[in-house]
């Protein structure tokens, strides 16, 4: 059930391809911990983290984008806003009710498909961009 990073999905700007290598490695321990039934406080705690680390590395994206005037700031971002939307209805469903089965397919579906698809073009698009503006090794 989990979901894997790999070199395909590298956009060429070392601060993304960390973070997003971060992320797919907590999203991970969720799903981990939601399949083994792990108890409220943990699985709690590994949602807080993901929501606060989704802000700063979507924050990160969008202040390079800012920076180095990405034509597409507006979709991405938009992309962006509609993930933690969805994201944090999770979170809201899993503190009203707890974690459950189909709670956790549900969240491997969406973070799966979505992180792949959204690095897979998004992205890349953006690191492609960065990549001509010199910035593979930006720090934000």
């Amino acid at each position: 059930m989990a979901i894997q990073w790999d070199k395909t999905l590298a956009v060429g700007v070392k601060i993304i391809d960390e973070q997003h290598q971060e992320l797919f490695r907590r999203v991970n321990a969720l799903l981990e911990a939601m399949l083994q039934a792990k108890g409220k406080d943990e699985i709690g705690k590994l949602i807080a983290f993901l929501k606060d680390y989704v802000v700063e590395h979507f924050g990160a994206e969008q202040k390079l984008m800012t920076q180095h005037r990405y034509p597409a700031l507006a979709q991405h971002k938009a992309q962006h806003d509609a993930f933690v939307k969805t994201f944090l209805e999770v979170a809201t469903e899993f503190e009203q009710k707890g974690a459950s089965g189909g709670m956790a397919i549900k969240l491997n579906s969406f973070l799966g498909a979505w992180l792949r698809d959204h690095i897979g073009s998004s992205d890349t698009a953006l690191g492609k961009f960065l990549v001509s503006q010199s910035v593979a090794t930006a720090t934000v």
